[in-house]
């Protein structure tokens, strides 16, 4: 299995505040890696210095062997990364069919495609909007914002998606189903990392934990393994967590 994206050393800090801190981990291609943390943790500040919307004072970011150190969000996208947020990115004018739309034209290849609406019907269907596709986003519940949010970052048509918060505010039956979703998506090639204070959900559905505690690294492994660790029970689970 080979390495899709690593950070070597990076680090980050806000004034005084220091929110990543020499930060050095790999995401295997092909994997569900969750990354789990305290709040003010650095999880967050990662994202962002992945995408692109911030730059590391210090160290690289690697992503297919390609150092992306700075590059623009757009760039990054383009390149084949994509990201969800808790809170729903969309129009609210504009119907869901149209939101995929405009998600799917920032993919440099949209515009060779002889099917350009390929990835449109594909994200729908992986996120079952396909019925509500002439709809506006704000007939939807909850639990299908969050869904059209993710299939707006499937779109793009990346190789690997960052989800943020994909189970906040969620009800058990809606994360189960949001987890089948995002292990389909892994089964038919995507790799993926997401962020997330459901601990129990996380660990039930990825392969890989990485732990941060005040902007490090502090534990990286199987869930079973994270689980049984001193340190993270000590920093972050505590011993009836999950």
């Amino acid at each position: 299995m080979s390495v899709i994206l690593e950070t070597r050393q990076i680090s980050k800090a806000f004034g005084g505040l220091q929110a990543v801190h020499n930060l050095s981990f790999r995401v295997q291609q092909g994997e569900i890696t969750g990354l789990i943390g305290p709040n003010g943790a650095g999880k967050t500040t990662v994202f962002n210095l992945v995408m692109g919307t911030l730059k590391p004072d210090q160290g690289r970011i690697h992503f297919k062997d390609r150092d992306i150190t700075g590059r623009k969000t757009y760039q990054i996208v383009d390149l084949g990364i994509a990201r969800a947020f808790q809170i729903a990115q969309c129009c609210p004018g504009k119907t869901i069919f149209e939101n995929l739309e405009l998600c799917a034209c920032s993919n440099r290849l949209f515009s060779r495609s002889k099917y350009p609406s390929a990835p449109i019907l594909q994200a729908a269907e992986q996120a079952g909007l396909t019925s509500e596709l002439e709809k506006l986003p704000g007939m939807l519940p909850q639990a299908g914002l969050r869904r059209l949010e993710i299939a707006r970052a499937v779109a793009t048509s990346p190789d690997l998606l960052l989800l943020d918060e994909p189970f906040a505010g969620l009800t058990s039956g809606e994360i189960g189903a949001l987890s089948r979703m995002i292990q389909e998506l892994r089964d038919q090639g995507m790799t993926i990392v997401l962020v997330d204070h459901n601990v129990r959900s996380v660990m039930r559905l990825v392969d890989r934990v990485l732990v941060m505690s005040f902007g490090q690294l502090i534990a990286d492994g199987s869930p079973g393994k994270i689980v049984a660790d001193p340190m993270v029970q000590q920093a972050y689970l505590g011993t009836d967590h999950v």
